[in-house]
């Protein structure tokens, strides 16, 4: 296989991947410290990111949490709401 037939074959894998992302949404029930804990286990953020997300969610009523393909992101997106916070893909 020639080095433009793996280039050409890579392109396409990304074109048809279409990222989606994981957006987490602002309530007035969870704590910051159960945002926090609930990204970094689902989400594997560092606490620094999850701080950072659960921030940008007060302050702005939503954050993007992850990004990536469908599939990638659903468990993600069943585990925090399963945590009782509100999640989507979008």
């Amino acid at each position: 296989m020639s080095q433009e037939e793996v280039l050409v074959n890579w392109q396409e894998i990304i074109e048809t991947t279409e990222l989606m992302d994981l957006v987490v949404f602002n309530d007035d029930f969870n704590t910051f410290e159960h945002v926090i804990e609930t990204l970094i286990k689902v989400c594997r953020h560092t606490s620094e990111q999850a701080e950072q997300c659960t921030w940008i969610i007060h302050h702005k009523g939503k954050c993007t949490v992850k990004t990536g393909a469908f599939d990638f992101l659903k468990p993600m997106r069943d585990a925090i709401c399963e945590a009782g916070i509100d999640a989507k893909i979008l």
